[in-house]
């Protein structure tokens, strides 16, 4: 499935979404669901792939770069083919969409051809060519139908004016135009631009009155390392940023405008965990460049596990248990705010699910009503941490779990990842005594229906939360409980 990283895939998603032990799990599913995207070609592994949850950090951490190869055990390996692509970036690795995902010879994935980049000026510079082109015509057709309608004007018919209109009209707080009218001086369009000149377009939303301005990760990944970022708010006024921390594994990151306004509204933040499938949802973000702009839809599915991938060669792949929607999502929504009725943030759109090559000739494919939002509450612990320490810290149970195709659930596996015990000694795990070989089928209420969904699962509590995990060992099913450990970074 690909998301607003959109371009990339990532380990084969499960069939339906995790449900509550006493609700039935759902018998099928959309036919481009988030791990149901049609399979890419791949040659027969040797041996599963692994990915450590997260595992124990290496003795020397590598660059994220490429200056050294990236120990194999962190970050979570590359999505395969079918992962969902990230949604926003317009051009550089930052929109919704599909993509291929895992890297050769790292023990993650199967290796893939990564589409080459292309300018996200390029494609806006095509929307609005079109638009401006759209417009000018419509002001020349409107000034002669005025002419010939004065020259004309002895018919003798009437017509009759409205007694408000436009601007006039009282927009409810409880209306899509209401909300959309209070956020919007809340959201800002990122342009973030290489040091190789490569660059993109996503979204983000004020988070408080300091400066702090929450988006995707793959939105800013391009300006992390001597690269420009800018913000520009629906008013036009524009200023410079920097990235304060960011989150590979969640595709989170916030950053920070420099000489920052005293007047910023942050968006208040809702409860994700209080929303139902069929709310209203509005989405606000910059698809294809068109900055500010404003969709509706409703939650189609909650917990929904998705990998996601950018498509680029050293990409790794970021999980989540996403809340599913059918508003319209595209390529440069990334990072943007996902609101309900009421105007709060209940999520941060991050990949969508596609079946096109693309559209208006960018390359990327668009919305076809799956799109894919990271859970606010999740989000916002994220978020902070970043905020505080620049680092995103990570929840673990100390264990490697295989990343292939499977609907019975996540499986320990007999080796671990780079020479790394399977089950790292004096982990969470290993004091639960889960063994190499055990399936675990759930994470407190929720189904695991594979490595990908518990990696998911898991990251969406904090370090220290106390879980119940559900495994199956030689045919018979045990329960054990474990407190989650952590780690620190991404590297």
């Amino acid at each position: 499935m690909s998301t607003e990283n959109e371009g990339t895939a990532v380990p084969p998603a499960p069939s339906a979404p995790p449900v509550p032990v006493d609700a039935p799990a759902s018998s099928a599913q959309p036919p481009a669901a988030p791990h149901q995207s049609p399979a890419a070609p791949t040659a027969p592994p040797a041996e599963a792939p692994t990915a450590q949850l997260p595992p124990t950090p290496p003795q020397a951490s590598t660059s994220s770069q490429g200056h050294r190869p990236p120990d194999p055990s962190w970050p979570p390996p590359p999505p395969p083919a079918g992962t969902p692509s990230y949604g926003g970036g317009d051009g550089m690795g930052g929109g919704f969409g599909e993509g291929p995902g895992g890297g050769s010879g790292d023990g993650w994935g199967a290796a893939y051809q990564p589409p080459a980049p292309k300018s996200g000026r390029g494609r806006g510079g095509l929307v609005a060519g079109i638009l401006i082109a759209a417009l000018v015509a419509g002001g020349l057709g409107g000034g002669l139908g005025y002419t010939l309608a004065k020259n004309n004007d002895d018919s003798g018919s009437t017509t009759v004016s409205a007694s408000d209109s436009g601007g006039s009209l009282k927009r409810d707080a409880g209306t899509v135009a209401g909300v959309a009218q209070k956020a919007l001086p809340s959201t800002v369009t990122i342009q973030a631009e290489g040091s190789n000149g490569e660059g993109g377009t996503g979204t983000g939303f004020v988070f408080d009155k300091q400066g702090h301005i929450v988006t995707n990760n793959h939105v800013v990944a391009e300006a992390v390392d001597g690269g420009k970022l800018s913000a520009t708010f629906p008013d036009g006024k524009k200023y410079d940023a920097k990235v304060v921390g960011h989150a590979q594994g969640y595709d989170v990151a916030v950053i920070k405008l420099e000489n920052a306004p005293s007047d910023l509204n942050p968006l208040p933040l809702g409860d994700s965990d209080k929303v139902a499938v069929g709310d209203s949802t509005i989405a606000i973000g910059a698809p294809f460049g068109l900055s500010d702009t404003v969709t509706t839809g409703i939650i189609s599915a909650k917990n929904r596990p998705v990998a996601s991938s950018d498509g680029s060669a050293d990409s790794k792949a970021s999980y989540m248990s996403a809340l599913q929607t059918d508003a319209s999502i595209n390529p440069g929504n990334s990072g943007g705010p996902l609101l309900d009725a009421q105007g709060n943030v209940i999520g941060i759109n991050s990949a969508i699910q596609s079946s096109s090559n693309g559209s208006f000739g960018t390359g990327q494919a668009g919305s076809i009503g799956l799109g894919f939002a990271i859970p606010v509450n999740q989000a916002e612990f994220v978020a902070k941490q970043l905020i505080k320490t620049g680092k995103p810290v990570y929840a673990k149970i100390g264990a490697s779990v295989s990343l292939e195709e499977t609907t019975n659930g996540a499986k320990l596996t007999e080796q671990g990842v780079g020479g790394s015990e399977p089950v790292e000694p004096g982990g969470p795990a290993a004091d639960a005594g889960l063994k190499p070989g055990d399936v675990i089928t759930k994470l407190d209420d929720r189904v695991i229906d594979s490595g990908p969904t518990l990696i998911g699962e898991i990251w969406t509590h904090a370090p220290g939360d106390k879980v119940t995990i559900t495994y199956e060992r030689s045919g018979k099913q045990h329960t054990a409980e474990l407190t989650l450990g952590s780690k620190l970074g991404d590297d």
